[in-house]
């Protein structure tokens, strides 16, 4: 081997030796990241933890609201063929926290009132009137509130699955050129002279796909359960709109 050959390679060694060992655990990259790359994991920080508190909130009054329906529907399988509305209503006051109690309970009371109404008259009177048609009314307008309070949080779930991988993308944009204007300063070249740069920027991305993918995924989940709550009210409201069109009737 030629002397020159010989020095090349001593230099090398020597400057590999002398190199300081990059370390890629995530506390050292944190303490290596610049203010900005540090602003984006703070940003996904608090979209993570915004988005678990979401999906805490959510699944905690979904199970509410399921076993106080369901405490609702078996008492008032009861309270109904024995005339007792008024009882039926304060019921659904008592579990407002099911999304049967608020549906069924409005729609009860207003065809309580109806009742009471078509059997008295009043300087305002109007009329005979159609009560099953005004229980109608009530249930879309209780039905609509119900699902909108079912569906509050989602859409800031479905945002925050939606953008956190494109503000993990721009910490790494940003991090790979401030490591390529790095080694333009320094006029080093090579991989290992921007690796760990490239590193450090990625990190960003991974934790915004980490943000991202249990959001969407809990999103897609909570939809679907409100999706089923809606069919629920919509087959309890019918049923019982179809009892107070054949109650009092006798069977000939």
């Amino acid at each position: 081997m030629s002397l020159p050959l010989l020095d090349a390679v001593h230099q090398l060694a020597v400057a590999q030796a002398a190199a300081p060992e990059m370390s890629f655990d995530l506390l050292s990259m944190w303490k290596t990241m610049g203010p900005f790359a540090k602003l984006i994991a703070a940003v996904l920080g608090v979209m993570s933890i915004y988005s678990l508190g979401v999906m805490g909130e959510r699944l905690v009054t979904f199970a509410r609201s399921v076993k106080a329906s369901r405490s609702f529907a078996e008492q008032l399988r009861e309270l109904l063929p024995a005339g007792k509305l008024v009882d039926a209503v304060e019921l659904s006051k008592k579990l407002r926290r099911g999304h049967l109690p608020k549906v069924l309970g409005l729609a009860l009371e207003e065809y309580s009132r109806g009742i009471e109404a078509l059997q008295t008259t009043g300087p305002r009177d109007v009329g005979n009137f159609d009560v099953i048609a005004a229980v109608n009314r009530a249930v879309d307008r209780s039905t609509l509130r119900t699902v909108n309070d079912l569906r509050r949080g989602l859409g800031a779930l479905a945002t925050v699955g939606s953008t956190a991988p494109f503000v993990g993308l721009l910490g790494t944009v940003a991090g790979i050129i401030t490591a390529f204007q790095s080694m333009a300063a320094t006029g080093s070249g090579g991989l290992g002279s921007v690796s760990a740069g490239i590193a450090e920027a990625l990190v960003t991305t991974a934790f915004g796909l980490l943000v991202a993918i249990p959001a969407v995924m809990m999103f897609n989940y909570l939809t679907n359960r409100v999706e089923d709550m809606q069919v629920d009210l919509t087959d309890s409201a019918t049923e019982l709109v179809d009892f107070f069109m054949k109650e009092g009737r006798e069977a000939k």
